[in-house]
């Protein structure tokens, strides 16, 4: 009896909830012509309350499934074709869905950021549901509308909505002008001068022509009007190529970086700064010659002086740094602003490994590494966050001149971890950060690591030798196929044959280098038929060792076997990397014809399968590599061919 009301109970409760929403949709969807028609009539009350309700029902535009049940209180067993549809339309409205795509993000606003859109449909998004011409015609008039004088509540309203409209590229139109954008910077306190006067496109705005005419009661109502106007600029710029082109010659870069300088200086800290880095890291990240200006304009100094700041570190005898609160987390606002300098500095850094630096800037690099050598050994109050910081350190010391990273093994105290006397800690922060990332899908957050690692053990001997001992230690179960093995060791040979060309090659050159590059002991620890993807690339199938331009020098110690390894030695497959149970020989009990004839029919299906490109057997050359079997095959049966056929034409005559 209960299985047979459950359906129609589900139904009923359904069918409310549907009709409860399309109430509330009618009701409470802001009437965006009716905001246009307060704006042009300069009534800043009216333009108050719709906004109020507009950014109501909108900002909070990302929110999880589990709490729009509460706010109805019923399951929602059959709305998930509704979810998926409202899905799919902020796809299509969206410029780029991404975790990152909103740079308004802010952590006094939980809801408003989009940390994931699973397969499940576990978030329920809403989008705009006014037409873009509409949507256009909002922003234009608001624009006109926050270059007069207002009250301050009235303003911050304006420049949230700006903000929502700015994450949809249908509203996004007029906020990509230079007159809309310098409008923006001056409300953000950013002075820039690129020859342009602030101008509106929009007849909806042509009656508050003159910008920057807004009274500020307080400093508290002026610092949130500045941070939603850099919230603005942010989404502005990510989302538009014509407002990143335009923000170039506007030198909005020099404004940023001349406020982020400033505040620096500041004894008071600024409540934007977070936002200013954020639309730094854009700028930087978007315009390739803005990178150069920065760098140009000692970008590295400076950048890695706010780190410091925002670290609480200060720099003592040599390259080293400490702390002035020991003991203390890094705070969650100082790790947001650790992060967007982190990613700032890559940007301008991401060629400097190709640089020999001068003696100045080896300095300076030195330096910058000291910093970020805390950055690995810090706390934070959130452990994802501290991941992400190292993530990000671990990024610029990728792309330092190797020369500069002797100071990661030095530290201002006693080691926790150490080899031969030699500082271990940063060297093993960055371990388990790897360890961490193996089973992530994303490899650009691998491989930047593993880089990094691959090219300190080329340089530094005693981080190749600890490394090796906590990657390869000795062997002593060979039993289990490397790939099958849940150690480090094992998961890193499993990425070798990964379908990712550069996490395969990253992974594959880490083990070969604390091998020191000797394809023995390569093939040892890993088996011949997950190492011959590497030994093939660089010729070495044939055996030996790497040669080339700068070949890494290596000391000559020797890899010692244990008692395990030597007794199974003998009876291991080089091929699979372990020992193999026996197996009965196929060929017991078969004549020499017989064997011939089987070996005629594989030869027969190999030719077979080679001549459909199913397969193509190769051979190895003398230098190492790997060329086709039967390459001059098809030139000599074709050869062949013509002979006959001269022949038979000379008969013929």
């Amino acid at each position: 009896m209960t299985q047979n009301i459950q359906p129609s109970v589900t139904t009923h409760m359904a069918h409310d909830w549907l009709s409860a929403h399309s109430a509330w949709g009618s009701t409470m969807v802001p009437d965006v012509e009716a905001i246009i028609h307060s704006i042009n009539r300069g009534d800043q009350d009216a333009v108050q309350l719709h906004l109020l309700t507009y950014n109501t029902q909108y900002a909070d535009c990302f929110f999880t499934e589990s709490q729009q049940r509460k706010k109805v209180g019923v399951s929602l067993p059959c709305c998930h074709l509704w979810r998926q549809q409202k899905l799919e339309q902020f796809r299509q409205n969206k410029v780029r869905l991404s975790a990152d795509s909103d740079s308004d993000s802010d952590l006094d606003e939980p809801d408003l950021l989009l940390r994931q859109v699973g397969t499940s449909g576990s978030w329920l998004v809403f989008s705009h549901w006014s037409p873009p011409s509409s949507l256009q015609r909002l922003a234009a008039a608001l624009l006109g509308f926050i270059s007069g004088p207002l009250q301050p509540p009235v303003l911050y309203l304006c420049l949230q909505t700006l903000r929502i409209l700015s994450r949809d590229h249908r509203g996004l139109q007029p906020l990509v002008s230079h007159g809309a954008l310098l409008t923006l910077a001056q409300l953000a306190n950013l002075s820039c001068h690129g020859g342009f006067e602030p101008a509106l496109d929009s007849t909806d705005g042509q009656r508050w022509g003159n910008a920057g005419h807004v009274t500020l009661a307080t400093a508290q109502d002026g610092d949130g009007c500045r941070r939603e106007a850099i919230k603005v600029l942010c989404n502005v710029i990510y989302n538009s190529p014509q407002a990143q082109e335009t923000a170039s010659a506007l030198r909005l870069l020099h404004a940023v970086w001349r406020s982020v300088r400033r505040g620096m200086r500041s004894v008071a800290a600024s409540s934007g700064r977070f936002y200013e880095l954020r639309l730094l890291f854009l700028l930087t990240a978007l315009r390739p010659e803005l990178r150069l200006q920065l760098q140009q304009e000692r970008g590295v100094s400076v950048l890695t002086q706010a780190l410091e700041q925002s670290l609480e570190v200060r720099r003592r005898e040599g390259f080293v740094v400490v702390s002035e609160s020991s003991g203390v987390r890094l705070s969650m606002e100082a790790s947001r602003e650790v992060i967007e300098i982190l990613k700032t500095l890559f940007n301008v850094c991401h060629k400097l490994s190709q640089e020999e630096p001068d003696e100045e800037d080896a300095a300076q690099y030195r330096h910058l590494a000291a910093v970020l050598r805390h950055c690995l050994l810090c706390s934070c109050e959130e452990e994802h966050v501290l991941e992400e910081v190292q993530g990000h350190a671990a990024n610029v010391l990728s792309v330092l001149p190797l020369t500069c990273l002797d100071v990661l093994l030095s530290g201002p105290q006693r080691a926790t971890h150490h080899w031969e006397g030699v500082d271990m800690d940063a060297v093993h922060s960055l371990l388990l950060l790897m360890e961490r990332r193996l089973g992530t899908k994303l490899k650009e957050k691998l491989t930047p690591v593993l880089n990094l690692l691959t090219e300190s053990c080329r340089v530094h001997r005693e981080t190749r030798r600890y490394l090796r001992q906590q990657i390869l230690p000795p062997l002593r179960d060979v039993s289990t196929r490397p790939e099958q093995d849940c150690s480090l060791r094992g998961q890193l040979v499993r990425l070798m044959t990964h379908v990712d060309t550069d996490v395969k090659h990253c992974a594959a050159e880490l083990l070969f280098v604390l091998c020191k590059e000797n394809v023995s002991r390569f093939v040892k620890y890993t088996g011949y038929g997950n190492a011959a993807g590497l030994l093939a690339m660089r010729g070495l199938l044939r055996g030996g060792r790497t040669s080339g331009p700068r070949p890494a020098q290596y000391s000559s110690d020797s890899d010692s076997d244990t008692e395990e390894y030597r007794e199974a030695k003998s009876r291991i497959n080089l091929v699979t990397g372990r020992v193999e149970a026996e197996q009965p020989d196929p060929m017991e009990g078969m004549t020499e014809e017989e064997k011939e004839e089987e070996a005629c029919r594989l030869m027969a299906m190999i030719d077979r399968l080679s001549r459909v490109q199913i397969i193509q057997p190769m051979s190895v050359t003398a230098d190492g590599g790997l060329a086709p079997l039967w390459a001059g095959r098809e030139e000599e049966e074709e050869g062949m061919v013509l002979l006959t056929q001269g022949r038979k034409d000379s008969e013929i005559e």
